[in-house]
């Protein structure tokens, strides 16, 4: 760890709430900010530096894939998982089978639902690996549950996808930036980077493996879809890239810019630590709901949501105390600029609400 977790978020993150909503939008960096604002100054004043930085994207893109284990080749970057998720859709034959969680997040399923050609099924998260089939042509999951935390057995699902002939995507938007995260043994992983990345809306990514490539086509291709994309401005291109980036979205920019420096704050602080940070909040939390007589949602997740108190978020809200009620649940989820006494104020709150 080259930068401990303390001296980072005193450096870096001005909040004024106590912000344990990470799982629905992470705090920006200050930096991030400053370099969001120093593109905006820079668009306002009609300058070069205005257009924005494509080297900064591909950093981006880069610090990703090291934070994914996987190689930058692998990496499209982009603006929405639904949108990653719809090459993946227009990819599948007429009559394939798609195999989703009971509950899963909207992005994950719905443009495989929307294909009227397509059979979606459901099945328990915890039973999902048994589910899977011989008709099964992909199963889609987050690897971590938006609305509870809950984490999937992602390896044991790849052994059942790997023995049926079947891809897998994974959603990591709620694991990538807490939770260490090997992407490289599935066809296609999705993450946005407005959660736990750090980042604002309007980036997200996208790995596929080299041999999923092939299954894809790059629909929205525009010049940045190209191998060399200044020669392909006007007219067919010349080449699509022979890499990832054939899926490239043209990037929002000023997301892109915020995504860089986010990004390399993570790597800094190294993700074993930003995990070890999390989870022993969360344990905090856990252990404390427990003696005020709550049952959150079992797992050692960052992310924690007790049924019954979904109606509390309002009352925490107007105490400056930031969490988000999702699907009954009161969800609260803890990042690196969060401390043990932010735990205890929650605490507090709920036990005199």
């Amino acid at each position: 760890m080259d930068l401990p977790i303390a001296e980072a978020t005193r450096a870096e993150f001005a909040h004024s709430t106590t912000y344990l909503n990470s799982a629905t939008c992470g705090v920006v960096p200050r930096s991030a900010v400053a370099a969001v604002r120093e593109l905006a100054e820079a668009a306002g004043a009609g300058i070069p530096a205005g257009f924005g930085d494509f080297d900064r994207v591909n950093r981006s893109r880069a610090s990703f894939a090291r934070l994914v284990g996987v190689d930058a080749d692998r990496v499209a970057v982009g603006a929405a998982v639904s949108t990653h998720v719809g090459l993946v859709a227009a990819s599948l034959p007429s009559g394939a089978e798609v195999l989703c969680p009971e509950g899963e997040f909207a992005s994950v399923i719905n443009p495989f639902v929307v294909r009227d050609d397509l059979k979606v099924r459901f099945a328990p998260l915890e039973s999902l690996a048994e589910a899977v089939g011989p008709d099964t042509a992909l199963v889609s999951l987050s690897a971590v549950q938006s609305a509870d935390g809950r984490k999937a057995d992602l390896q044991a699902v790849r052994a059942a996808t790997t023995a049926q002939g079947a891809r897998m995507l994974v959603d990591a938007s709620q694991a990538a930036g807490w939770l260490p995260f090997d992407a490289s043994p599935y066809d296609y992983t999705v993450a946005v980077g407005f959660k736990w990345l750090l980042s604002v809306r309007g980036a997200s990514f996208m790995t596929v493996s080299p041999e999923a490539q092939e299954t894809l086509t790059p629909l929205h291709a525009g010049w940045v879809a190209a191998e060399s994309m200044w020669d392909a401005v006007y007219g067919p291109m010349p080449k699509l890239a022979d890499s990832a980036r054939r899926f490239d979205e043209s990037p929002a920019f000023l997301a892109y810019h915020a995504a860089e420096v986010s990004l390399a704050l993570i790597e800094r602080i190294g993700i074993e630590a930003v995990h070890a940070h999390d989870t022993a909040l969360a344990a905090r939390y856990r252990a404390g709901l427990a003696s005020l007589g709550h049952e959150p949602v079992p797992g050692d997740s960052a992310i924690v949501s007790v049924p019954g108190l979904a109606d509390r978020q309002p009352v925490l809200q107007a105490a400056g105390i930031l969490t988000s009620a999702r699907a009954g649940l009161l969800r609260a989820s803890f990042h690196l600029y969060n401390t043990e006494a932010e735990v205890d104020r929650l605490l507090d709150v709920l036990s005199a609400s």
